[in-house]
Formats: structure tokens, C-alpha cells, sequence
């Protein structure tokens, strides 16, 4: 009897060993599953940060459907800033062109008897006589060392149609805005604006009797309340008398809200900098201007509404503007190569890009 019990007794222990080695084998396996689980995503954003980085403007990817999967999980990817490299454009960006002093044509760095020369034809000056002079503002909105801690620019793209960003676009401490972009959906696009670029042939095409008609103008630009008005008035030739009348005209009508000249060596600069990086094209857009100046002014830069292909990164198709769908002189701008050249940016932890909806 005794036998019997102890064989019971052994069997009973075993079976008990049995189960508690299963046990802990098989919770050994699952928290090595769980931490599969958690390293997969994160190597996978590694990899893909990596893989964006490398992306060359003269390679803009053709598969868009590979290109945009991959985009799309990197968007879902914590962002991860790098400030050593976000500290070596400002650096780079202040010592070329200066943003913080040298942006706008102001009278601290413009005098009279100067002859201004223009952007694209270092051939053709214009004399800054007391008229001229006069249209300069005295300084500008912030002096050399001016830190935000958050900026915001806002591109036109059709990505923002329904992307509820609104809010977060308004956070920023400091929102700029493109050629006039219509504030038609606070909930997307925001309503904050510290600075907004309008562009000469738009309003040559836009508002052709602005002397004699200027009440759609100024309606438009009241939406921006009394952010200045930024015109490249000194790019090209055309550019003077256009920009010229809209500030006359907003200094007779809106006298709170100023219009300010692009400094035409701040533009020269800028140009050449970015070409030095290796971006070819006749000229850069407005959104790469003001994210360069971003870069300068601000500890993180958050672009909105930058994004220039046809299908969003759901395959959905994606007007060129969230207002409309005209597209751009592909002659003078190459978007696709400027977007990549953000895409790396990001990749490498210097800016951050929304493509996405905002949560």
C-alpha cells in the first residue's frame, strides 16, 4: 500500500512539474512575442527612416503605391527630433541668406540713393528714392537671435481637405500662410495667420483693376486680420508695379495691415543655398521660402499641407489645391524633387511633415 501511494505520490509531482515548466515556458514564449511586437514597428520606422533618407530628388519614385504604403507607416511612426541636425541648417541658413534681419526690405538695411538690384536680372536695379523708402517698414516683426518654440506653415494642398487640423495649426506660436490661401475650413486649414506671400501674376490675373476695384483684395486679405502681406516686388521687373499698387492700395484702405518686400539677396541666397544642396529648378516655391525661414525662427517646424502628387497615401485622388485644382508652372517649379528634399528632412528629425489626418 505504502508502494502504491509513493508511485502516486512521484506521479503527481511530475505531472505538477510538467505543468509548471509549460506554464513558464509558455509565458516565456509570449512576453518574447510581446517584445517582437513592440521591436517590429520600431525597426521598421528605422528602416524606413533610413530608406527616405537616402530617397535622391532626381529618383522621385514612380511606384507610387510602394512609395506612398511606405509613407504611410512612417507617418504613423513617433516622430523623432534630431537637434543636432535641426541646429546645423539653422546655422547654415542664418550664415547664407539671415532670415531675422535680412527677409524683408526694411529701412535698417535699405537707405536712400541705393539702387536695389533685382533677383533674376542682377542687370536691372531700381533707385530707392523717398517714394520707395517710404513703403519700407521700419524693421522687422523680430531681430537676430528671435527663437518660437513651435511654427507652422501652411501649404495648399488638396491633403487637407478633411484633415481636422485645423486646431493644431492655430497651436503654433507663429503660422504662415501662401499666396493668399482662402480660409474657407477653420476645421481644416486653421485660421491663425502671422504672415501670408502673395504672388504678382496672381494678383495681375486675380485682380486686374485693383486701383479702380479694390474692395475683392481687400476682402480677401482681411481674412489674415493684420498679418502683413509678403510680395516679391524685386524678383522680376513685372513684379514692382503690381507689388507697388497693392501696398498703395492696402495703405489707403487697411493702414493696419502692412505689405512687405522679399529682400531680392535674401531670395538670391536662399536659392543658391538650396541649389547647393543639390535641388535643380528655376525657382522655388513660396512653401520651401517660408520653411526655409521657419528653420531659422523656430525650435520645431511643422509643415501642413505640403504634398504634390495626384493620389493622397490612400490612393484617393487629391485636388492641387484644397480650394481648387490648378496646377503650378511645371517649367519654374519642381515640387516633386522640393518634397523630397522635406521627406528627408523629416525622415532625418530636422522638420516634421503632416500628411495625414491631425488626431
Amino acid at each position: 500500500m505504502a508502494v502504491y501511494l509513493l508511485k502516486w505520490s512521484f506521479l503527481l509531482m511530475t505531472i505538477t512539474m510538467m505543468v509548471h515548466t509549460f506554464v513558464v515556458f509558455r509565458g516565456t514564449i509570449w512576453l518574447d512575442r510581446n517584445e517582437i511586437i513592440d521591436t517590429f514597428p520600431k525597426l521598421r520606422c528605422e528602416k524606413l527612416r533610413e530608406k527616405f533618407l537616402s530617397t535622391e530628388e532626381s529618383k522621385t519614385p514612380l511606384n507610387m503605391k510602394s512609395f506612398t504604403d511606405d509613407l504611410r507607416v512612417l507617418m504613423r511612426c513617433p516622430h523623432k527630433t534630431n537637434i543636432t541636425q535641426r541646429e546645423r541648417y539653422r546655422v547654415e541658413l542664418r550664415a547664407c541668406c539671415n532670415a531675422t534681419g535680412s527677409l524683408f526690405l526694411t529701412r535698417e538695411n535699405t537707405f536712400k540713393g541705393q539702387r536695389i538690384k533685382y533677383e533674376t536680372n542682377r542687370k536691372i536695379s531700381k533707385l530707392v528714392d523717398n517714394t520707395v523708402f517710404n513703403m519700407l517698414p521700419p524693421t522687422t516683426p523680430w531681430k537676430n537671435g528671435s527663437r518660437f518654440s513651435r511654427c507652422a506653415v501652411v501649404g495648399n494642398s488638396g491633403i487637407l481637405r478633411n484633415s481636422s487640423c485645423g486646431a493644431e495649426i492655430n497651436s503654433a506660436d507663429i503660422v504662415f500662410r501662401l499666396n493668399l490661401a482662402p480660409i474657407n475650413n477653420t476645421r481644416d486649414v486653421g485660421e491663425k495667420t502671422n504672415l501670408i506671400t502673395a504672388n504678382p501674376s496672381q494678383i495681375r490675373i486675380g485682380y486686374p483693376d485693383l486701383e479702380k476695384r479694390p474692395k475683392p483684395l481687400l476682402d480677401r486679405v482681411s481674412a489674415y486680420s493684420d498679418a502683413p502681406l509678403l510680395l516679391p516686388a524685386f524678383a522680376y521687373t513685372f513684379c514692382t508695379d503690381i507689388s507697388f499698387k497693392v501696398h498703395k492700395v492696402l495703405r489707403m484702405n487697411r493702414p493696419h495691415q502692412k505689405v512687405v518686400f522679399f529682400n531680392p539677396e535674401y531670395l538670391l541666397q536662399l536659392f543658391q543655398y538650396w541649389q547647393r544642396r543639390g535641388l535643380q529648378e528655376i525657382r522655388l516655391t513660396s512653401g520651401l521660402m517660408l520653411a526655409s525661414v521657419a528653420i531659422e525662427l523656430c525650435d520645431e517646424v511643422q509643415l501642413y499641407g505640403f504634398w504634390p502628387f495626384e493620389t493622397d497615401l490612400y490612393g484617393r485622388p487629391v485636388t492641387h489645391h484644397y480650394y481648387d485644382d490648378i496646377g503650378p508652372s511645371r517649367r519654374m517649379h519642381a515640387m516633386p524633387k522640393e518634397f523630397v528634399q522635406l521627406l528627408r528632412m523629416h525622415s532625418q528629425g530636422s522638420i516634421r511633415l503632416n500628411l495625414d489626418r491631425c488626431q
